[in-house]
């Protein structure tokens, strides 16, 4: 058997390698195309703007410099109304928990039944020891006038004088007795000791008036306090006659004007907390037993404001976002202060007359590019 075996010449060689490199230059050129692309599509995103933004100035304005405080509303003096006589029903009530009251207003009736007896019998009584008066009077005088003739002893005469003394001692005890009864039977009707409101009722028809039983609740003049809790370091700071604005639970902006009447002399040794006393106006809307928070107004000063929606709080700091030539934002940190309706001071950080982004700061990071469009006008109000 033959075997053959065929020589590879040096011309199929040749050939060979030119097949390879040509496929390795083409493989290389395609790579580098795409490549090429790659950093061309990167370049262009990154240089795609990620948000279209306004931008706005800081403004200085004249804000209120405020004490944050809160505490309760409370009658500003009530008084506690009770029966002066006991032991007898009461027949009428005549108020109810709201009632606007006089001074003086009949609120409650006692019954006076038995008031009215004792009384007519004090005055029968007192009708009598004045007739016994009447007569002792006259026997007085008859023995004074005879005294000097002899007709009565001395022993008789000063009997005379005696009983004069006494029927006009038991006629006065009789009238005091009488004035007694008339108080008691006044007694049986419950007025107003002031102006007010009642804010508690206790009283009932048919129920026994008992020593120390009360049976309504006054708030004097229906004027209203509130009791702000400010820190000792505070205190200093607030005077009487300041103004104070405090908003009502459960009122969507409701806020209610007052005005400090006085500050406590005594700071709480537990809380090292103290009573600031403001006065609520009568149509203020608020009532007894709330809760409010507030604020106490020292005076005003210049504040460096910006919208609240230029201002991104973000893990307890607050940020501002500057746009810098190449249209890419920096990340601020700044310090902020008071707050006022939607603006907010800016303490430290950023300077007065640097623009920032005035919304959607929650979408931008440090080093996004964005574009910057002017404003909107305001259209004037008509």
């Amino acid at each position: 058997m033959s075997v053959y075996f065929q020589r590879t010449t040096p011309r199929l060689l040749l050939a060979t390698a030119v097949v390879v490199i040509g496929a390795a230059a083409l493989w290389s050129l395609t790579s580098n195309a795409q490549d090429g692309k790659a950093d061309a599509a990167k370049k262009a995103a990154a240089a795609r703007p990620a948000l279209t933004v306004t931008l706005v100035a800081p403004q200085v304005v004249d804000w209120p410099q405020v004490v944050a405080a809160n505490g309760n509303v409370v009658a500003w003096q009530e008084a506690v109304i009770g029966a002066e006589i006991s032991g007898y029903r009461l027949t009428d009530v005549l108020v109810n928990v709201g009632d606007v009251v006089k001074k003086g207003q009949l609120l409650a009736r006692v019954s006076d039944t038995t008031v009215q007896a004792e009384l007519a019998q004090a005055r029968a009584a007192a009708a009598e020891a004045e007739a016994t008066l009447a007569e002792a009077r006259a026997n007085a005088d008859r023995a004074r006038q005879i005294q000097a003739t002899g007709a009565l002893s001395a022993q008789q005469i000063n009997q005379y004088l005696t009983a004069e003394q006494t029927a006009l001692a038991r006629l006065n005890a009789a009238q005091a007795r009488v004035q007694a009864d008339q108080l008691r039977l006044a007694q049986t009707r419950v007025v107003a000791p002031d102006d007010g409101v009642i804010s508690a009722r206790g009283a009932t028809v048919g129920s026994l008036a008992q020593p120390g039983q009360e049976l309504f609740h006054l708030i004097r003049g229906g004027r209203l306090e509130w009791r702000a809790e400010v820190t000792s370091e505070e205190l200093a700071r607030i005077k009487p006659g300041m103004s104070a604005q405090l908003a009502l639970p459960g009122s969507e902006g409701q806020r209610v004007t007052g005005k400090v009447r006085t500050v406590a002399p005594t700071v709480d040794p537990q809380t090292r907390n103290a009573l600031v006393y403001v006065d609520l106006p009568r149509d203020s809307g608020a009532r007894a037993g709330m809760f409010a928070r507030g604020q106490l107004e020292l005076g005003r000063a210049p504040a460096l404001t910006l919208p609240q929606t230029a201002v991104l709080m973000r893990d307890g700091f607050a940020f501002v976002y500057r746009v810098g030539n190449d249209n890419r934002v920096d990340e601020v940190k700044v310090d902020t202060g008071r707050r006022n309706g939607d603006r907010v001071e800016i303490v430290r950080g950023l300077a007065p007359a640097t623009p920032v982004v005035a919304t959607g700061t929650g979408f931008l990071n440090a080093g996004d590019v964005v574009r910057v469009v002017e404003a909107p006008a305001q259209t004037a109000s008509k």
